[in-house]
């Protein structure tokens, strides 16, 4: 599938994986909707594109922990182009402490962003693309939508919980129309602030780059790999190192393994 002349709304654009993404897409004949909670950060992003591509970028401010708002918001993101093809769900926060560490609020938090955000954006857009029978919803899950490990429990958690919606959501959609697809992108360690952003036990920030982050991949070669994606119509693709790609499979085959593994593994 080309993107070309496709509208692709994209959240969680003004840093790490979605600010790469915006910079891949925007060298493509697309019109790009940038999301985040920080317009100002938007607008540099924006400014950081191809002078060419930015006449058709728009940017659309919101938090996704405000859901009162997002059944305004996915109207409005419609609104300015008059439709929206693509929707690439990036937004959401991490977390770095042990559970017997991190308050029940910041649990309730990070599914909040990671999860009921996404899902309440999916939903609301869902009867644009059921109406014009057509649509691909793009979810950025990680590593650990498939695995566990220390100090991501909540993170974890989230991931997994996108994974049994969009999985059911892909059967159903099949039944409406053949056009309707989902995408779900599992990134291993890359190289962006995400860890720096992270909420702590406490819900502080941890504003602190772990050692596996720093070592990731380059965004850009994973936002390639994403739009790669995305134009194949891929169910679902694991984009990391050899470690966490493989962690993945001998979680499947062998959890035992798994569980042994990685009570020991270092994952900070």
């Amino acid at each position: 599938m080309s993107l070309n002349g496709k509208v692709i709304w994209l959240t969680g654009a003004s840093s790490g994986i979605g600010e790469a993404l915006a910079y891949e897409l925007a060298r493509k004949k697309v019109k790009i909707i940038l999301s985040a909670r920080r317009k100002e950060e938007l607008e540099r992003v924006k400014g950081n594109c191809h002078p060419l591509a930015q006449p058709e970028i728009k940017l659309l401010p919101f938090d996704l922990a405000e859901a009162g708002n997002l059944q305004l918001i996915a109207e409005a993101a419609i609104q300015l182009f008059g439709h929206v093809d693509v929707l690439i769900n990036n937004g959401g926060i991490a977390q770095r402490s042990l559970a017997k560490d991190t308050l029940v609020n910041v649990d309730r938090k990070i599914m909040e962003v990671d999860f009921f955000g996404t899902v309440s954006l999916t939903k609301y857009l869902l009867p644009h693309f059921l109406k014009r029978k057509t649509g691909h919803y793009v979810v950025i899950s990680s590593a650990m939508g498939h695995i566990g490990t220390p100090y991501r429990s909540a993170y974890a958690a989230a991931k997994h919980a996108l994974h049994g919606f969009f999985d059911s959501l892909r059967a159903e959609l099949w039944k409406e129309s053949r056009q309707l697809f989902v995408t779900i992108i599992c990134p291993g360690w890359v190289r962006t602030s995400i860890t720096l952003n992270a909420m702590t036990g406490d819900g502080s920030r941890l504003n602190h780059m772990d050692e596996t982050t720093q070592h990731g991949l380059n965004p850009r070669l994973v936002a390639r790999r994403i739009i790669g994606a995305i134009e194949r119509r891929k169910n679902e693709v694991y984009i990391g190192g050899w470690k966490e790609v493989t962690a993945i499979y001998i979680k499947r085959y062998f959890p035992g393994m798994f569980a042994r593994i990685i009570r020991t593994a270092k994952v900070r």
